[in-house]
């Protein structure tokens, strides 16, 4: 029965309805609306999806243990996109970092009771910031690779950050991605030729009372 409704409407859409002196015209509005909605789902249609593009091979998926080699045998630049306390704990030397998130220094009523709920569920136990998107990202990854066409292999600690950036970097015209799966978590010794600061790649994300109870767990290894 619905399928006999489906196929009534449609064709009921296709057809020129009869107009007599005593019938009114539709108002042009009705026709208006259905163009608008069109365009409408034409634009969202269009609408760069990360997801899509690693499906795609659009942007390239490279995992930890792939990375040296890709930066140093294809010419591929290190993008680091995580923000500035995780990259001071250890870096990749010769990365380049432009972060995709900066800490959120807004003081209003609002943004300070975000602040407050944030650091009891995750800053407390993390050592994370309340952030906010880089609004100069792009204009800074520009500023420090000028040429689009470069390869860029992006990534941060857990993958789902430097995800998002490349969609950032492709519609700003960079489409020479490389997307570092599972981030530098997942990284491991010797995967990247030299690695700077006081931490292990690996464990660079991890902070607050996490990493408490990491260096703990670390302890008992050594112990056991």
């Amino acid at each position: 029965m619905s399928g006999q409704l489906t196929n009534q409407l449609c064709n009921a859409s296709t057809l020129t309805p009869k107009t007599t002196s005593s019938q009114h015209p539709k108002p042009a509005l009705s026709h208006t609306k259905r163009v608008t909605r069109t365009v409408r789902v034409h634009a969202l249609a269009s609408k760069t999806n990360a997801r899509e593009l690693i499906r795609s091979g659009t942007v390239r998926t490279v995992r930890p243990s792939e990375a040296g080699a890709v930066i140093g045998d294809e010419g591929f630049v290190l993008l680091d996109i995580r923000p500035v306390w995780e990259r001071e704990k250890a870096r990749v030397t010769g990365s380049v970092h432009v972060p995709l998130f900066v800490e959120d220094k807004d003081n209003g009523v609002l943004t300070l009771i975000k602040k407050w709920v944030h650091f009891g569920y995750i800053g407390l136990w993390t050592g994370q910031y309340f952030t906010t998107l880089n609004p100069d990202f792009l204009e800074k990854v520009e500023e420090n690779v000028p040429d689009k066409t470069t390869k860029l292999l992006v990534a941060c600690g857990e993958g789902l950050r430097s995800l998002m950036a490349t969609t950032k970097l492709y519609e700003g015209g960079y489409k020479k991605l490389g997307w570092l799966e599972g981030g530098f978590n997942r990284s491991k010794v010797g995967d990247f030729v030299a690695i700077e600061g006081s931490e292990k790649l690996e464990y660079a994300t991890i902070g607050g009372v996490s990493y408490i109870f990491l260096q703990l767990l670390i302890l008992l290894r050594v112990v056991t």
